[in-house]
């Protein structure tokens, strides 16, 4: 396991994949993203999920586990592309925790 603490992986990981926002292509997997643009990275975030979806019809702990972290990854370039940050998403995590899904879902209408 890593020697990152894990309640800061999340933010740590933003700040290099905000750092990568000025590198060249040629020297970064997520630089390489950035320059082709959103389309891209979308592709990249659908074909993860899609991954994650049969991962889990396969049943397969180890890889669920392993094509989650993919399609996170790629949901934190999303972010960070879009000059947003993961705080924002579990700012909004905890402003739902103890609601009910229909509270939720009502709230939203």
């Amino acid at each position: 396991m890593s020697d990152l603490p894990q309640q800061n992986v999340l933010q740590q990981l933003a700040d290099v994949l905000e750092s990568r926002k000025g590198a060249s292509p040629d020297s970064s997997y997520v630089a390489s993203l950035y320059d082709k643009g959103l389309d891209a990275i979308l592709k990249k975030v659908g074909e993860e999920a899609t991954e994650t979806v049969m991962a889990a019809k396969d049943g397969d702990a180890d890889k669920i586990v392993y094509e989650i972290a993919d399609l996170w990854f790629h949901t934190l370039v999303l972010l960070a592309q879009q000059g947003l940050g993961p705080e924002l998403v579990l700012n909004e995590l905890s402003r739902r925790f103890g609601l009910s899904g229909l509270e939720e879902k009502a709230n939203r209408e």
